[in-house]
């Protein structure tokens, strides 16, 4: 017995050690639904779905899984050759003969990592192209959207899911799913191998393997808990900076830097402690299984040391040199897959997640959609009617109710009223950013939603009071990547008053435009809004709020652009300012979601309605002023 008491000191170690992991499993509860990522997708249909980006590609996978075989090989036949020179060189030999051995073993070497390296070049060029397929889904899903759908979606949880989350996907193509493959194999290679050079030392090796089923059982629950707290502390960033960045200028001016600052910090501290807890479990695992290869390679040593020492056999098996040299290579082999197959598992599990976080964006149905037999409208005079229109953003609290008018073609309408009467959410149900829940809109005698969404808002100009500028030029931003030669640019702008400060610009129109045109005054921006409404030809035009955050000066400007604008087509106006409106041949006044009066300016100020009492309300300072 004394003699096999270092096959007992390793086992005691082992059985230890277990001990102790299985307690802290038993003890600690994977808490999913406390820190929000259960998963309710299964991974096989999630892999159906990631498949079908891959099915295009099936060529590539193909060779890629031809080539994966003479690696494999490489991983087999290897430890053979090695152990073959090593009974070559114990005995009486010739140089030719270690020689023409050597030499096939480099051969094999070196067609093993050319192999490699083909295969790593062809999955890293085809994942990429499957997470571009990917990714161009995700961005056009998101744009189908519609605005209220976008609106409960933070966007720095869109920018997550399109960049972040596929990126963990392009691991699983361009990595995991092969060497996952490639792993399973070479166990089971390695494993007939070992059981073909000597059965028993095979079945001391396979003693181990329950250790390593139980520590890549405990792992995978540690690694998931970690990992979610690392996906949701990324998310969490991400979302906190998209907000935070683009409202800069109110936590300045409101001197909330440190504030916020303290948020950002928690947020960073919370993410660093996720990736610690993420990299001890890793810490714990990879040391673990490399504890049970170690003690392998230990009774492997002493039992054949013993044998071959002692000139005994092994259960019947006798043991050699060369055999000790093979199952050295083996053991290797054998347990570097597994380790790297749990690690792999959880890596595959977190691309699942990933995938589950995009799929389910793009299982959001867009609620503004084209109908069956939707139509495409080619010509349009500008006739706007809505019938008995009810509309609400929440059920039950209606924005609009029974709201009826009639805008006969290329005339000009304005909507007035308080802050919540409806006046901007009749702009919106005119393009179909939301659908009504009863009565109808009119296009020229045509329900727009018998007309194609794209159809529809092609024939609308929309000038709103936050005009919103890309980075790039100005020509960019004006013709909106369509054909438009430089002179009719210039036409536009000119049409428009925008060409006065666009030539006094040192590059004119291809000046940049930093994110968002904070390079540009609010009037600026303004002019190129109407230029780039111009350009396209609008049959109807959409201005809400126009000229509400510009200087008196520019308002000039805007108003001789807008009583030209008035000749092109239908023109549909919201405006506080009443100045703006005064010229309109019909003004609608809005009071909670219901007509209250209409009429030109001179009948409604005769009226003596709401109407009046805004205008007084706008102009008696003025006037009292003056006196």
């Amino acid at each position: 017995m004394k003699e096999y008491l270092p096959l007992l000191i390793v086992g005691a170690i082992l059985g230890v050690f277990s001990t102790v992991m299985i307690i802290v499993y038993a003890t600690v509860k994977d808490k999913k639904s406390a820190i929000g990522f259960d998963r309710k997708m299964k991974d096989g249909d999630l892999l159906k779905r990631l498949l079908v980006y891959a099915r295009p590609y099936w060529k590539s996978f193909l060779l890629v899984g031809f080539i994966m075989l003479v690696t494999i090989a490489y991983d087999i036949t290897a430890p053979l050759l090695v152990s073959d020179i090593e009974g070559l060189v114990k005995g009486s030999f010739e140089i030719p003969q270690l020689t023409w051995r050597v030499a096939l073993y480099a051969g094999i070497l070196v067609v093993s990592l050319v192999s490699t390296y083909c295969q790593s070049i062809i999955l890293q060029k085809t994942g990429q192209k499957i997470i571009s397929a990917l990714r161009e889904d995700a961005f056009k899903h998101v744009e189908s959207l519609s605005h209220a759908q976008l609106a409960q979606i933070p966007v720095g949880t869109l920018v997550t899911r399109v960049t972040n989350d596929t990126n963990a996907i392009s691991m699983m193509f361009t990595n995991l799913l092969v060497n996952l493959v490639k792993n399973c194999f070479v166990i089971v290679g390695v494993f007939v191998a070992m059981m073909f050079v000597n059965y028993m030392l095979t079945l001391m090796v396979l003693c181990f393997v329950p250790f390593v089923v139980l520590f890549t059982v405990i792992f995978r629950k540690f690694s998931r808990m970690a990992f979610r707290k690392v996906k949701d502390g990324y998310t969490d960033v991400n979302t906190f900076l998209s907000e935070n960045l683009t409202g800069m200028k109110v936590i300045q001016i409101f001197n909330r830097e440190d504030r916020k600052m303290a948020e950002f910090t928690e947020k960073s501290r919370r993410l660093a402690k996720a990736k610690q807890q993420q990299i001890f479990v890793f810490a714990i695992f990879r040391p673990a299984v490399y504890m049970l290869y170690i003690c392998s390679v230990l009774c492997l040593f002493f039992l054949g040391s013993k044998g071959y020492l002692d000139n005994v056999t092994f259960m019947g098996e006798s043991i050699t040199s060369e055999v000790i040299v093979a199952f050295y290579m083996y053991i290797s082999r054998f347990f570097n897959p597994i380790q790297t197959l749990a690690e792999q598992f959880h890596r595959l599990q977190s691309a699942f997640a990933s995938a589950e976080k995009i799929f389910t964006i793009m299982d959001v149905q867009p609620d503004v959609v084209d109908s069956p037999d939707a139509i495409e409208l080619q010509n349009v005079r500008g006739e706007i009617e809505f019938k008995h229109v009810w509309f609400a953003y929440n059920e039950g609290e209606w924005v609009l109710k029974d709201v009826s008018f009639h805008i006969d073609a290329k005339q000009t309408v304005a909507f007035v009223g308080a802050t919540g009467s409806g006046k901007t959410t009749i702009l919106s149900l005119l393009c179909r950013n939301y659908d009504i829940q009863k009565g109808e809109i009119l296009l020229d005698g045509i329900n727009i939603r018998n007309v194609k969404i794209s159809s529809l808002r092609k024939h609308f100009g929309q000038m709103l009071q936050d005009v919103f500028l890309f980075a790039g030029t100005i020509r960019s931003n004006i013709v909106l990547r369509d054909d438009f030669t430089d002179e009719q640019v210039m036409q536009a702008c000119r049409y428009v008053n925008a060409d006065k400060f666009i030539q006094k610009l040192n590059y004119g129109l291809d000046e940049e435009v930093r994110e968002k045109g904070n390079n540009f005054s609010a009037g600026q921006r303004q002019l190129l809004s109407f230029a780039r409404t111009i350009i396209h030809r609008p049959e109807v035009m959409i201005l809400d709020e126009a000229t509400a955050n510009i200087d008196t000066e520019t308002e000039v400007l805007i108003q001789d652009s807008l009583s030209r604008m008035m000749n092109v087509g239908t023109m549909i106006i919201v405006a506080h300012r009443l100045s703006t409106i005064q010229h309109a041949d019909n003004i609608i006044v809005l009071s909670h979601g219901e007509i209250v009066e209409q009429g030109n300016h001179d009948q409604l100020l005769k009226h003596k309605g709401r109407y009046y009492d805004l205008y007084m309300l706008q102009f008696r300072p003025n006037t009292a002023q003056g006196g």
